[in-house]
């Protein structure tokens, strides 16, 4: 069975994801990276399930062995905190209907393995992806980066 690994930075607007395995000479190989948008001027429950279904559509098509998804972070407006969290169950009950364990994965956790910083921005990220995995341009947009180093930390940390 191939190792691989389906990372996902969450969101309500904007899901950034990156599917990833194994490679020799580099940290991963990149399988395919990018974003599920949803329309903002929808219901909150109409966005959440164009998540699920996006997120269906990707393991299904990808078969990944593991799911890695960035880890709660607590907004300074509590809403944002809440909504978020709906769209981080509905990532995890895609998992859970396909079999698929679910690592989590703080920002700074993801950001320290990728950059090296915790304090590292959404371009820094982007650029090191792109060096990590022998990329000719950092992964776009940030929020596909993102998906690609929560997958890429999953991996080095041998949670997949």
């Amino acid at each position: 069975m191939t190792v691989r690994v389906l990372g996902i930075d969450p969101g309500t607007a904007v899901t950034g994801y990156g599917i990833i395995e194994p490679s020799n000479g580099h940290p991963g190989r990149l399988v395919e990276c990018g974003i599920i948008r949803t329309d903002p001027n929808e219901a909150l429950w109409h966005r959440l399930d164009a998540i699920h279904e996006g997120v269906v559509e990707l393991i299904a098509k990808h078969r990944p062995t593991a799911l890695a998804l960035e880890g709660v972070f607590y907004a300074k407006n509590v809403h944002t905190t809440v909504v978020l969290g709906h769209a981080r169950g509905v990532i995890m009950l895609a998992a859970a209907q396909a079999g698929i364990d679910v690592s989590e994965f703080p920002p700074a956790t993801v950001k320290k393995a990728i950059a090296g910083t915790t304090g590292a921005g959404k371009s820094q990220v982007g650029y090191m992806v792109q060096r990590l995995l022998n990329l000719k341009a950092p992964p776009q947009p940030h929020d596909a980066a993102d998906g690609v180093a929560i997958a890429l930390t999953c991996l080095m940390a041998g949670q997949s």
